[in-house]
């Protein structure tokens, strides 16, 4: 037990200093997207990076002059933009703060200042007050590759410690404030999905975690799985308000950490 309680002495803290201090990032880390000349874009005439998108996560707009926007929730960051993009143009910050409280906000423009990205606001003040400083959480894996599911499930380990910012994980819906979803939505895991965010206690919250729970991902339009919370099609995903979404294929878990802390308004330790 000695030698146990000096060897961990000797390892010191490993929890990372989120959100105080500013993370640094792996080189080939793919974040918010940019644009370095807009004008490239506007001479293309052949828009290889949108027909290169397998998810058509690339828009066009022709308001005054044609600009690129790129879908967030589309967006699997597969990188086959910038392999098709002849004036290499298209490229991808380190800026992993990309949760967004509204769908139509992950819809952005890469040729804007990151500080133009409207990123998630915290809850309603009235359901704030009902979940104090906590959030408990009930994951439902909707069909999902176990990529999402992986970098969510991380954040309890030592480097991240979700518990210290009164969010947990838990087991049956009746003791959670909100429902975290990862997964496109298949055909087999619509009623689980259902009946476990009605299950649920009001008032109640839910975070599409991911580019498949959001709009579908890569398995958009297949017979046996709904586009996500996009589907329009299906009365009851339509009768479910998202709260938070968080982009990514998979999201890295600073990405969803930071999405989550903000749906309680905190954004120092000193907030906790």
């Amino acid at each position: 037990m000695l030698d146990i309680i000096i060897e961990r002495i000797k390892q010191k803290k490993h929890t990372i200093k989120f959100p105080d201090e500013n993370i640094i990032l792996p080189p080939n880390y793919r974040g918010l997207p940019t644009i370095s000349d807009p004008s490239n874009c506007r001479k293309c005439q052949n828009k290889i990076c949108k027909e290169q998108c397998p998810t058509k996560a690339i828009l066009t707009t022709t308001a005054q002059a044609e600009q690129i926007k790129i879908d967030l929730g589309k967006c699997i960051f597969c990188l086959q933009c910038i392999k098709s993009c002849p004036s290499n143009t298209i490229s991808f910050l380190d800026e992993y703060r990309l949760s967004t409280s509204k769908r139509t906000d992950l819809l952005f423009s890469p040729h804007l200042n990151k500080s133009e990205y409207k990123l998630a606001n915290s809850l309603q003040k009235q359901s704030l007050k009902i979940f104090g400083r906590s959030l408990q959480l009930r994951e439902v894996s909707a069909g999902g590759c176990n990529a999402c599911e992986a970098d969510t499930n991380v954040l309890n380990t030592l480097a991240f410690d979700l518990g210290r910012f009164g969010i947990k994980f838990v087991a049956s819906p009746r003791h959670a404030d909100g429902i975290l979803v990862t997964g496109p939505v298949t055909k087999n895991m619509h009623l689980a999905l259902i009946k476990t965010y009605n299950a649920i206690p009001s008032p109640k919250f839910v975070v599409a975690v991911g580019a498949c729970a959001i709009s579908g991902g890569l398995f958009q339009n297949l017979p046996s799985t709904y586009n996500g919370f996009d589907d329009g099609d299906d009365d009851e995903l339509k009768n479910i308000s998202v709260d938070l979404y968080i982009p990514g294929c998979p999201p890295h878990p600073l990405t969803i950490l930071d999405g989550l802390i903000r749906l309680l308004g905190k954004t120092t330790l000193k907030q906790l």
